[in-house]
């Protein structure tokens, strides 16, 4: 899974599993690390998607009288 496209919500999901999966402790040592290693890239994912979802509410200024948000030009 090295290019990700999940939601924020999938990417949670998806790594609430992978918690689940290496608390069990029924997992070999390799399967162990690639979980680990895709929790990772998960975590980067909600990361990314948190950050990009910050910016965008940062430069709304508001609505306009229809309820159009009104943004700062970047």
């Amino acid at each position: 899974m090295s290019d990700i496209t999940f939601s924020f919500e999938e990417s949670i999901a998806q790594l609430e599993k992978i918690v689940r999966t290496l608390d069990d402790g029924k997992t070999s040592l390799d399967e162990s690390l690639e979980k680990y290693e895709e929790g990772i890239r998960l975590l980067r994912r909600c990361t990314e998607l948190l950050d990009n979802a910050k910016r965008r509410i940062e430069i709304l200024h508001g609505v306009n009288e229809d309820g159009t948000p009104i943004l700062e030009p970047q």
